[in-house]
């Protein structure tokens, strides 16, 4: 009886031991996963803030200026 009684106490302690890891796993990724979000933010806040500044000097440019010479 002790025999199976170590048995299951050690597959139980495997078993706690793997759900920790991956407990520790998941909280790591997820660190990740918001700091990536938030990087993706700042950049996409950053590519909303150039189209405006391209689109403002689209706006200003002069409509009569004769286009490029090509070569």
């Amino acid at each position: 009886m002790s025999d199976e009684f170590s048995d299951q106490s050690s597959r139980l302690v495997a078993l706690e031991t793997a759900v920790a890891h991956q407990d520790r796993i998941v909280a790591e990724l997820n660190d990740v996963i918001a700091l990536q979000w938030r990087r993706i933010d700042t950049l996409d806040r950053q590519i909303a803030r150039l189209r405006e500044e391209f689109q403002k000097l689209g706006d200003q440019r002069d409509p009569q200026e004769p286009p490029p010479p090509h070569y």
